[in-house]
């Protein structure tokens, strides 16, 4: 459940790791697009003219990057700036401006110089061409994608940044319902175990005794398990079987329990105790009100990629209460809330009537086998 997944750190967060290697290559990219379009409407040697657009337009890049956190920096130093420049390393435009043309310059005549080393003297190029007034023209002509870069990564990093922030913010908010969901659900059913146990003290002292310590075992094997927030179906069924273990102190003969798990689904991780109150609720409105009792099977099965879990009682069916409200609305809207927290449209419940000659109810859970479970 806990999933603090870091922020991505955005193209303009002038976080050293894995953003600037990104940067990088797309100032590659369109330095080598700029490249060929120069090279296609001047007729200009190709190979020349990537070799000088790709040392202008990293110069340029190191140029501009290193000015707006060195500019950052210096602001927060000041006090001038907020957190948002922290966080950032974005100066505000009117800076990035004059970092941006500062940049241009040093990389437009450091990167022809670079250039010309690589190719090993002055070339015929467009880049350098020796005409001041030419140069001047293109230095100036070079400022366009070079603040177009600038706003394109600020853009793009701030875009990633209010994702990462909303993302977060709704795993958070998840996290504290599916708490809550789950605080509830301990206290619920608690509340019911102890209400049935005060009636049985009435009934049959004996048998109360015995189920009073039916549930110190209970709630010890079962109060440490609830704390998780996944467990394997094997630990689910055998937290159901605590339970029905001590329900049937009460009910004796009038409680039959039948569990169903293949093996091969003995090891799936799913949310712990997500079926405990749908067997509260066939025991409380299934078989107590039918005078002979009856029959609860839990079953797990494969479908595709789903995993289906039922809940099924013999008991008097859902009659009337076939929406799930009334009684047993509390349990049943426990368990979609959770579904619905943790996989969305993926999961579902339903609940309907057996249709067949054993009578009683079925509440079927539906929700998405782990990857690694998936059928290939």
């Amino acid at each position: 459940m806990n999933d603090p997944r870091p922020v991505p750190e955005s193209v303009s967060s002038g976080a050293p790791r894995g953003s600037y290697l990104s940067r990088g290559l797309r100032v590659v990219g369109l330095s080598i697009a700029f490249a060929i379009v120069l090279a296609l409407l001047r007729e200009q040697n190709l190979w020349y003219t990537i070799v000088y657009a790709l040392c202008i337009g990293m110069i340029c890049w190191l140029c501009i990057d290193f000015g707006r956190t060195l500019a950052s920096k210096w602001l927060l130093r000041r006090g001038v700036a907020g957190d948002d420049v922290r966080e950032s390393n974005w100066p505000g435009w009117p800076w990035m401006f004059g970092i941006v043309f500062v940049g241009s310059v040093i990389g437009y005549t450091a990167g022809t110089a670079l250039g010309d080393w690589l190719v090993g003297g002055r070339s015929s190029n467009l880049f350098n061409t020796g005409n001041l007034r030419e140069s001047l023209s293109l230095l100036l002509f070079a400022l366009i994608p070079a603040t177009g870069m600038t706003y394109f990564f600020h853009s793009r990093g701030a875009l990633e940044k209010r994702n990462a922030a909303a993302q977060a913010a709704q795993r958070q908010a998840a996290e504290s319902r599916l708490k809550l969901l789950e605080a509830q659900l301990e206290p619920h059913m608690l509340f019911n175990t102890l209400a049935n146990l005060r009636v049985l003290i009435t009934l049959d002292t004996p048998r109360a005794l015995a189920m009073l310590d039916q549930l110190i075992a209970f709630l010890r094997a079962t109060l440490g398990a609830s704390r998780l927030a996944q467990h394997s179906l094997r630990a689910e069924f055998d937290r159901l079987r605590d339970y029905l273990a001590l329900i049937q102190v009460r009910m004796g003969e009038r409680l039959d329990v039948v569990f169903d798990l293949p093996t091969s689904l003995a090891d799936v991780e799913v949310p712990a105790l997500l079926l405990q109150p749908l067997v509260e609720n066939s025991v409380k409105h299934g078989l107590e009100p039918a005078v002979s009792g009856g029959r609860i099977e839990v079953r797990a099965a494969r479908d595709g990629a789903d995993l289906l879990l039922s809940v099924r009682d013999t008991g008097v069916g859902l009659g009337s209460d076939a929406s799930g409200q009334g009684g047993a609305a509390f349990g049943l809207s426990q368990v979609r809330e959770r579904l619905a927290t943790l996989y969305g449209v993926r999961a579902s419940l339903t609940l309907v009537s057996a249709g067949d000659a054993g009578g009683g109810a079925v509440a079927q859970v539906r929700l998405p086998l782990p990857v690694a479970e998936s059928p290939v």
